[in-house]
């Protein structure tokens, strides 16, 4: 005879046993809680092989449940074995089964038809027929009667007490036999399409409250919804991304095309140029999911063909629904975390802070990313290197990745991304967002066009190196430009594609280096080999301080150095400068301004937003210590009840020993500290001027780096004009009148 197979597999692994089941695709609704069929087959699963930790439901995409769901089903097969195990299910004996035939029969129904595919209906039904039987009883008392109900009452004790019944109690009132509305609202699959191994939460918890919900820039339209969860300190970030949302002919395709893609070997020069590789794949994905779905007799249009190639791209040589997520504008850290599988990854989000979201990585997934960015990067990451510090660049996507992994890991690997905007961020961009008033903007650009030395201050993700590069932005585009940085996050290839004549240098990590790259202190020091050129430090970290301020000190007076630092105000930079990084007090002195940058929470700290806190002078004439010896010096400050930098009386009273120094040499201005206090006004009237034209007509591309280049470039062929029809610098409000005029004249164009 031969042995039927079983319609169920179980995998244990890592002290997780899983049960798969594989439904036809020709079953319309594959999930037990629509479906009662496959709800009993999964409970008989259970009772047959014992209890899981997960279950997986394979069919036209594959619903993974976990932990709360699971304890559900194993709870009902435990109950049932218990159930058949007493004296409740023992046979009725002749006299009862004579009897009470139709009773009999509910009771079974009850015990053997409802309760391991319908336990909600099993119970509804039975506390009913347990009701009449009662009313039946008082009617015509009868010992077999009695008997009979003392057993149904036990039966139905036994039900009631499963946990899937006590979750259910709300929807027992008027309950329909067979209705599965119950199931649904308990059981909530992560979905997970048949070609990725990442799982996904696809409705939100019912206690979920909706905050926002907004589209992605991208070329599918990814939904996102920002969920507010009661009782818990924590938003969710809720995402649909588009390899949820397509149908069962799409994911056959995808399967199909994934499976061949596999057999495909990069050659080694494209895991150099990680852009070309991405293009290879997309170029033969796109050949292949036409030529299948042809074959297939299913249309596809081209937008349809060149949506499901993006996807294969990030599941094949990308990094999976990470780059989904990174695609957002709004999110700034995206987090996975160690050990893998346990957690959903969560994600900063510039509006709503730390957010949990429905996404859940897979171990094998992520291991793979992590080999795949050994290999883009060609620094090492082993248990001798446990820290990788690189970056993904892809068409649409800029961001900073660390990874690390045992020992210093000791849970596996973690990875955490900081996306950075495709584009540089801008003066006319921060002060549409308020991240700076025009003044202390006008002011800034000020002080960078006099070269002076700047180093931008602030804590983790407070938008130091998008400051930096938004004051990059306010150069003028004669003066050369090298960047020095140990991860690439300063976008370069803007700067040059808008005709800036930009180095970039990338030098040994200030964590874990390789050999084979120059160290951050020799870069700095060979920049000033390499001509007469401004300096951009992407981070002050370690020992390359001391070539930082060597800088300063050559190029304080011919060309901008700009850092930024990690530290809370501007006496914590003196603090880590002087005391961490060993660099002399006198040195210091070379450090002209000090900007910081923090993020300004809500009271319910779930909510901040960004700002630019003050712009502090460094003065030269201390001997110890700044802080007592009057060396800091505010000129702006923020005031947090106008959520607005102010200027302070030393500004607006000239007692601004940097500023004086840049007027002393422009003619006009030496001397004349309203004449600079106007044109510091004009600039940041200019400025405004940008992010409320932006505002009015809708043109979010004027705040961008291009125009914002354009713009500057204007200011001063305005600024040189005047200057020669005047004779003398003009005033703020020529200058602001010309502006308008060229800004009026570019609209008509």
């Amino acid at each position: 005879m031969e042995t039927k197979p079983k319609y169920y597999t179980i995998t244990r692994e890592e002290g997780e046993i899983t049960l798969t089941y594989k439904v036809p695709l020709d079953v319309l609704y594959p999930n037990p809680e629509d479906n009662e069929d496959i709800f009993e087959k999964v409970v008989n699963a259970i009772i047959e092989s014992g209890s899981i930790t997960s279950l997986v439901i394979v069919s036209d995409r594959n619903y993974v449940y976990v932990k709360d769901s699971v304890d559900i089903l194993d709870d009902i097969a435990t109950g049932y074995k218990n159930i058949l195990q007493s004296d409740i299910s023992k046979p009725f004996d002749t006299e009862t089964q004579r009897a009470l035939p139709d009773e009999i029969s509910a009771f079974n129904y009850v015990l053997f038809d409802r309760l391991k595919r319908d336990p909600v209906g099993a119970y509804v039904f039975g506390v009913r027929a347990l009701r009449e039987l009662k009313v039946k009883y008082r009617a015509s008392p009868s010992s077999t009667l009695d008997t009979f109900i003392e057993r149904m009452d036990s039966l139905m004790e036994k039900i009631g007490s499963l946990k899937i019944i006590q979750k259910s109690m709300a929807f027992v009132l008027g309950y329909k036999i067979g209705d599965r509305t119950p199931y649904k609202a308990i059981f909530k699959p992560l979905i997970r399409p048949n070609f990725t191994y990442t799982r996904i939460m696809s409705e939100p918890p019912l206690s979920a409250v909706e905050v926002e919900s907004y589209k992605l820039n991208d070329s599918e339209g990814t939904d996102v919804t920002i969920y507010r969860m009661p009782g818990v300190s924590q938003y969710l970030y809720h995402m649909a991304p588009p390899e949820l949302l397509l149908n069962v002919d799409e994911y056959d395709i995808l399967d199909q095309v994934r499976t061949a893609l596999i057999d495909y070997k990069p050659q080694e020069g494209e895991f150099t140029d990680p852009l070309r590789m991405r293009e290879i794949f997309h170029n033969i994905a796109s050949d292949m999911i036409s030529d299948i779905s042809s074959k297939q007799n299913y249309k596809l249009s081209f937008n349809d063909i060149e949506k499901l190639a993006s996807i294969l791209v990030r599941l094949t040589v990308g990094f999976g629904m990470t780059e989904v997520i990174l695609s957002d504008s709004k999110v700034e850290d995206v987090y996975i975390n160690a050990p893998v599988s346990k957690s959903p990854i969560f994600v900063k989000h510039a509006v709503y802070g730390e957010c949990a979201t429905n996404i859940i990585p897979n171990a094998k997934e992520v291991d793979a990313w992590a080999s795949r960015f050994r290999l883009l990067s060609g620094r090492p990451l082993d248990e001798g290197h446990p820290v990788l510090d690189t970056e993904l660049i892809t068409k649409n996507i800029r961001s900073r990745v660390a990874i690390t992994q045992r020992p210093l890991s000791p849970n596996g690997l973690s990875i955490a991304f900081r996306r950075h905007r495709e584009a540089p961020w801008t003066m006319p961009l921060f002060v549409n967002n308020k991240m700076i008033s025009p003044f202390a903007a006008g002011l800034i650009w000020f002080c960078v066009e006099g070269a002076r030395s700047v180093l931008i201050n602030g804590t983790r993700g407070a938008g130091k190196t998008s400051l930096l590069t938004a004051l990059m932005l306010m150069m003028m585009k004669k003066y050369r430009i090298i960047t020095v940085e140990d991860t690439l996050e300063i976008p370069t290839d803007v700067f040059t594609d808008i005709g800036y004549d930009v180095l970039s240098m990338k030098v040994q990590s200030a964590i874990i280096g390789e050999k084979a790259e120059m160290s951050a202190e020799e870069g700095i020091r060979t920049t000033l080999r390499l001509g007469d050129s401004a300096l951009i430090v992407g981070e002050v970290r370690s020992t390359e301080a001391r070539a930082l301020y060597e800088a300063m000190r050559v190029g304080a007076l011919s060309n901008v150095v700009m850092g930024t630092i990690h530290g809370e105000d501007p006496y914590g930079v003196f603090d880590r400068v002087v005391n961490d990084l060993g660099v002399p007090r006198t040195s210091f002195k070379a450090t002209d301004l000090i900007v910081s940058v923090n993020k300004i929470k809500s009271i319910d700290r779930l909510t901040e937003k960004r700002r630019v806190l003050s712009i502090t002078e460094v003065r030269k004439d201390w001997t110890d210590d700044p802080k007592y010896e009057n060396g800091f010096v505010d000129l702006v400050r923020y005031d947090i009840d106008k959520d607005m930098l102010v200027p302070t009386s030393d500004m607006l009273e000239g007692n601004s020993y940097i500023v004086k120094e840049i007027a002393s040499k422009v003619e006009g201005w030496a001397g004349n500290w309203d004449a600079v206090l106007d044109n510091i006004q004009a600039r940041g009237e200019i400025l405004k001027m940008l992010s409320d034209y932006s505002d009015k007509t809708g043109d979010r591309d004027i705040l961008e780096a291009e125009s914002a280049s354009e713009a500057v470039d204007q200011y001063y062929e305005i600024v040189n004009k005047l200057n020669e029809e005047l004779g003398r610098p003009p005033d703020g409000k020529r200058i602001i009148r010309a502006f308008e005029l060229w800004l009026k004249a570019r609209k008509q164009k």
